[in-house]
């Protein structure tokens, strides 16, 4: 019997572990999952478990010396100067035990998620403990071992040959995914991030727009540092809406970073729960628009993993099984429950308050600085248009 949507998870998600003071932290993921149980929005016939990814499967994307690399990483018996030279053992993506298995399992969730939706088991599926996107063919990066995107990209070209249009919403670029398909015409990607000016991974500029066949299927939006709702809110919507239109995918996959947020120490941006509730609202459009309702979305970076990260799945999930109208309180039983393990004062409602930062003075800049970004990154759409008009 088909479900409408399902949530992939296993306690197992928190193997992937760095160490205790890594930004990186998987209990994010169960806390998410413990406010909508607590809600009453998530319940067990909806819950599938992820499976391990397959060598093979890995291989679709990463090479065979490096997958051996991590196997051999986290049994400890990898060299320090070859680990180096994969991106291991680094202050980024320390080496920690078993890191194979975990990053295996990760992309195993994405992967059980496609198999739900392209087979017509579901409508939509979340992963949240995938959205590692900057994991490259050889190499870790940026917390990322496995890439579970473009692996879970592959197998669905080579199993079910569908046209996919990956969204990263993201506040860092969704590097790793890009280079994987920056000569494929049969994949779309699509990046809104903070600029590279001020941030890893210093990639996703306007003019990164494919190379080979593929060009003219890459987009990228770097919006400007101290960017608010209303001028993120205005470029995703534009630029999504015609990228979709002039692309038609088959299925729509969207890494759903949270680190945009104000409270995110990691960004520089200030966006608020206002865009957790949109970005999700037209990914939800475009799935049933163009593709049947096929909609995968995974997980991404997010580091306050307690102020933000909870609400801002939680409302991910929501939009997808169509509940999105919760506001007011947060339960009362969640707070309590997870407040004693809190370094912060968690938040009591849904929404963040009017008041949540001072004003930007740059705010009219800014907000022209990246109507132009949305410009020029839309300008191959649009003349094209111009030439099929004439």
């Amino acid at each position: 019997m088909s479900k409408n949507s399902v949530f992939i998870y296993s306690d197992a998600f928190q193997t992937y572990k760095f160490h205790d003071r890594h930004p990186f932290n998987q209990l994010r993921v169960k806390l998410t999952y413990d406010l909508l149980q607590t809600v009453g929005a998530l319940h067990d016939s909806q819950i599938v478990a992820p499976r391990l990814a397959t060598d093979e499967e890995l291989a679709l994307v990463h090479d065979i010396d490096y997958i051996e690399a991590v196997k051999k990483a986290g049994k400890g018996i990898l060299s320090e100067e070859i680990a180096i030279n994969y991106g291991l053992g680094t202050e980024d993506t320390p080496i920690f035990p078993n890191m194979h298995e975990a990053s295996a399992l990760l992309v195993g969730g994405t992967l059980t998620a496609v198999d739900y939706v392209l087979s017509g088991k579901a409508e939509h599926a979340l992963s949240l403990g995938g959205g590692l996107h900057h994991g490259f063919r050889g190499k870790a990066s940026g917390f990322c071992i496995y890439n579970d995107s473009s692996v879970a990209i592959k197998y669905m070209q080579e199993k079910y040959g569908v046209r996919v249009l990956y969204v990263d919403t993201d506040a860092h670029h969704g590097d790793g995914v890009q280079w994987t398909f920056y000569d494929d015409p049969n994949v779309c990607t699509f990046s809104i991030h903070e600029t590279g000016r001020y941030l890893f991974p210093g990639t996703g500029n306007v003019n990164e727009r494919g190379q080979g066949k593929g060009y003219g299927y890459s987009f990228n939006i770097p919006v400007d540092a101290f960017t608010e709702d209303e001028s993120w809110l205005a470029a995703y919507k534009e630029a999504l809406m015609e990228i979709a239109d002039f692309f038609r995918p088959d299925v729509i996959l969207t890494q759903n970073g949270v680190d945009a947020h104000y409270y995110d120490p990691l960004t520089h941006l200030c966006a608020t729960m206002r865009i957790y509730r949109e970005i999700p609202k037209l990914a939800h459009q475009i799935a049933h628009q163009y593709c049947n309702g096929r909609w995968i979305a995974v997980g991404g970076g997010g580091y306050d993993i307690w102020r933000v990260v909870p609400r801002a799945w939680a409302l991910l999930w929501l939009e997808m099984t169509e509940q999105s109208d919760i506001s007011g309180p947060l339960p009362k039983e969640w707070i309590a429950r997870w407040q004693q393990h809190a370094p912060v004062s968690l938040p009591l409602e849904w929404d963040d308050p009017d008041d949540l930062y001072p004003p930007i003075p740059r705010k009219a800049e800014i907000t022209e600085k990246n109507a132009q970004t949305v410009i020029k990154a839309l300008q191959p759409i649009r003349s094209n248009k111009q030439r099929l008009n004439l």
